[in-house]
């Protein structure tokens, strides 16, 4: 079965909007585990309006299950990430203050830089996703940089959902087969709900881990945060 990771960035958001430590981000990781989660992602950035730098060697300290740093890799999160050793660390091409991810890797065009980051994550034992769009030659861009893993963009997947699944699922259908011969893992993340997650992981059964924050985080304001995490157990199970 796909393994669900919580990512717990609006958590820490909520906190900041007034300062203190209430929601206590550690407390509620530590819940999700409780609760069903197989993993635990942050994205730190920058600006630290969400996840702190502060909060990582927390949660390293709790999180008993799969540790995932997600981020843009310049010194800092490297630095980061390389005196935590998550179980993984997933690099996204974001630029600082962008609002969310909205765009995979160009894993040709930075080739180098990426091939340089992923051999210096695996040399500490870190295993190294990539963040790419649905498209053949960004996989096979992500295999050429040795990366362990990729991470698609399920985003314009959300969007299009409604309209016609067939067609929105379609490119990831044709790049998980690829990935899955030429031997690099599968993860996916970004809008997906409890609407569109069974669809998306039955279509793409190679699938091994999905990342799900905001959509996971809303549901939970309704049903509570025990509740959705079985709710989004029971999808992944269809």
């Amino acid at each position: 079965m796909t393994r669900l990771s919580v990512n717990v960035n609006k958590i820490a958001t909520l906190r900041n909007s007034r300062g203190g430590n209430m929601p206590d981000l550690v407390q509620v990781a530590k819940d999700c585990e409780a609760f069903g989660a197989q993993g635990i992602t942050v994205h730190p950035r920058p600006d630290e309006r969400h996840i702190r730098y502060a909060d990582v060697p927390l949660l390293k300290e709790v999180v008993t299950t799969e540790f995932n740093i997600e981020g843009y890799p310049n010194r800092s999160f490297l630095d980061l990430v390389l005196a935590n050793r998550p179980t993984q660390c997933t690099l996204v091409p974001d630029e600082p203050g962008v609002l969310t991810s909205d765009q995979g890797w160009d894993t040709r065009k930075h080739h180098d830089l990426l091939s340089d980051v992923v051999s210096e994550l695996q040399a500490a034992g870190i295993r190294v996703s990539l963040f790419v769009d649905a498209e053949e030659h960004f996989v096979q861009g992500a295999k050429a940089v040795g990366a362990d893993r990729i991470e698609f963009y399920t985003g314009h997947y959300a969007r299009e959902f409604g309209e016609n699944p067939a067609k929105a699922v379609a490119s990831h259908v044709k790049c998980g087969q690829l990935a899955n011969a030429i031997g690099i893992g599968i993860n996916a993340g970004h809008d997906l709900n409890l609407k569109n997650l069974s669809y998306y992981c039955s279509s793409v059964p190679q699938v091994l881990e999905v990342s799900i924050g905001h959509a996971l985080i809303c549901d939970a304001l309704y049903f509570g945060l025990q509740n959705v995490i079985q709710m989004y157990l029971r999808q992944l199970a269809q």
